[in-house]
């Protein structure tokens, strides 16, 4: 899966927000100091987030951000849309109609195609709250592995 920095610094920006608002605006240059971030990219982000209807701004001495929602109704999967981050774990060309590499639908794009969507599904279970509060450790449903023997006999 490729997410890059602008996902990965909107989400942790909003969950900066949903920590320390206590229903007063988050000033940027607080969230800069406190996650590391360089105000100019999360001014860009921000105009993201804000255009996509996650935050609210307030003007003027004391100003800053404001979750638009509560934060159990905002998923991780709607913050990183808005800032048009791709969940993209294909190699396939965007838009491609015939597949992956050279015209050719890779052996493994059906593999692929299904972990982007289970990615999706889990990020979209998961809340803004659900991050704050620590709560993310364990919501995925666990996978089992084949017993022993159905690796043997697929292997023979």
């Amino acid at each position: 899966m490729k997410l890059s920095t602008r996902g990965r610094y909107a989400v942790m920006a909003m969950a900066d927000i949903a920590h320390h608002s206590s229903g007063a605006p988050v000033s940027l240059s607080d969230i800069a100091e406190r996650q590391d971030i360089s105000l100019a990219y999360l001014e860009q982000l921000f105009a993201k987030l804000r255009k996509g209807a996650l935050v609210d701004s307030v003007r003027g001495p004391g100003g800053g951000y404001l979750l638009a929602r509560l934060a159990e109704d905002i998923r991780v999967a709607d913050i990183i849309m808005a800032v048009d981050e791709p969940l993209k774990v294909t190699r396939c060309e965007e838009f491609s109609p015939k597949g992956c590499v050279g015209g050719v639908r890779c052996l493994t794009h059906d593999l692929w195609e299904e972990l982007g969507r289970q990615i999706h599904v889990f990020l979209a279970a998961v809340s803004l709250a659900d991050v704050v509060n620590k709560r993310v450790l364990g919501m995925a449903a666990p996978v089992v592995a084949p017993s022993a023997g159905v690796n043997q006999a697929v292997g023979h």
